[in-house]
């Protein structure tokens, strides 16, 4: 390791891999990468930089495997009304998103999806260059989705032309799928995102219906896999989740309709579930307060206490939990308000903080190098006030953020 060294006093470092709090410890940086851990009574080379967070939590960046940095905050009337929006807007908003996303403690993130083709592509390379702040990105480039589907623009009339950019991942085969696939990925992809099945958000789609065969939804698998890429699938209803598992998924995204098969099939195949249940509580109570359609909140109701049931369900039958918000659908910068949620529906702390690190790490595919504090992985420690494991609601407050051996943010705390 090169570059220059610094020195983190932890006064409790969550320990993800071992499941435990530590006591005192010194977090050895040297460069982008984290060199020791040692306990907090050794000295410390007489090079390094001290950074004192003695009164605090500590843990690895936080990861959200469900983002939408790219565009404003979900209006709740579909999405024809992108139409009255452009990619540059798109973009500039999604800056604002990255920074939000960053000082709040998320280090990394999957973004999972935008209507506007490659846009979060683009935000990416620019958050890599430094052109602009915000959290590693693993995106998806666009929505592989069927036309009138979850992830396509509906609500409009027949003549009305859509630019393609809009719609560069309708397919309706299993031929198509694969075209659009293996399009998505020359357009710089790391990962596909399919809508297995209907949306609560999209107008006129029906959560609990599956909108892909299994058939289709392999096809994509198996074109991903070609390229190194995976799947993750969007997925509400029991029949659209059980096709998109058996067809090899990584992930299945919500699982809000999800039946005790669909459960048992994904513990069997070490299917991923990223299920944002805090979010149902934000549309019913913003949602109707700003008059989002009446569709989507009957939408929001029949999901979201089913949701929360499946996914207790899913904690006791072993299910790999990985933490994903749908920020977007509510404002980036409060990530972590769904941590404690995870702990109402049968998670331990210990469970949400791994859920969101090193289980979160294996999902995206950076567990090599991310979603932990040990030697050899890249400098990503976050600090919250006073003892965060016993309060998860403290990681609202997160004051120290480094990403990659840089500190982004550092203020009193603690």
């Amino acid at each position: 390791m090169t570059g220059e060294r610094t020195a983190i006093r932890a006064g409790r470092l969550v320990d993800v891999e071992a499941g435990e709090v530590r006591r005192d410890q010194t977090i050895l940086i040297r460069g982008e990468r984290i060199e020791a851990v040692l306990p907090g009574g050794e000295p410390i080379p007489s090079d390094a930089r001290s950074i004192d967070l003695s009164a605090a939590t500590v843990t690895p960046g936080l990861i959200d495997l469900h983002s939408h940095l790219i565009g404003g905050v979900d209006e709740g009337h579909g999405y024809a009304v992108l139409l009255q929006r452009s990619g540059a807007q798109e973009a500039l908003t999604g800056v604002d998103n990255a920074r939000k996303t960053l000082l709040a403690g998320f280090t990394s993130v999957r973004d999972v999806g935008t209507f506007r083709a490659f846009v979060d592509v683009a935000l990416r390379e620019a958050i890599d260059a430094g052109v602009c702040v915000g959290p590693r990105m693993a995106c998806a480039g666009a929505y592989v989705t069927s036309s009138g589907g979850g992830g396509d623009i509906t609500g409009l009339t027949p003549d009305v032309e859509v630019p393609r950019e809009l719609r560069f991942g309708v397919a309706n085969s299993v031929d198509e799928v694969r075209q659009r696939v293996r399009e998505i990925i020359h357009g710089g992809a790391d990962l596909i995102k399919v809508i297995a099945t209907g949306a609560v958000m999209t107008e006129g789609t029906i959560p609990g219906a599956p909108e892909f065969s299994e058939a289709e939804v392999r096809a994509a698998v198996e074109e991903a896999g070609l390229n190194d890429r995976y799947v993750a699938a969007h997925a509400h209803g029991a029949n659209g989740i059980a096709n998109a598992v058996r067809a090899g998924v990584r992930s299945i995204e919500h699982g809000s309709l999800m039946d005790d098969e669909a459960i048992e099939l994904m513990a069997q195949h070490g299917t991923f579930l990223v299920a944002d249940i805090y979010n149902g509580d934000w549309i019913e109570e913003e949602g109707r307060r700003r008059g989002w359609s009446d569709a989507v909140l009957r939408k929001n109701e029949e999901t979201t206490e089913a949701q929360r049931n499946g996914f207790r369900k899913a904690v006791k039958a072993g299910v790999k939990i990985g933490y994903g918000t749908d920020s977007g659908i509510y404002p980036h910068g409060r990530n972590a308000r769904q941590l404690p949620y995870m702990v109402r529906h049968g998670m331990t702390p210990m469970q949400a903080i791994q859920s969101s690190t090193i289980v979160a790490a294996e999902c995206i595919g950076w567990n090599d190098r991310l979603g932990s504090i040990a030697p050899g992985k890249l400098a990503d420690v976050i600090a919250v006030p006073g003892n965060a494991t016993e309060e998860l609601e403290s990681f609202e407050n997160v004051y120290f953020v480094m990403k990659g051996g840089e500190v982004v943010t550092e203020a009193a705390g603690g």
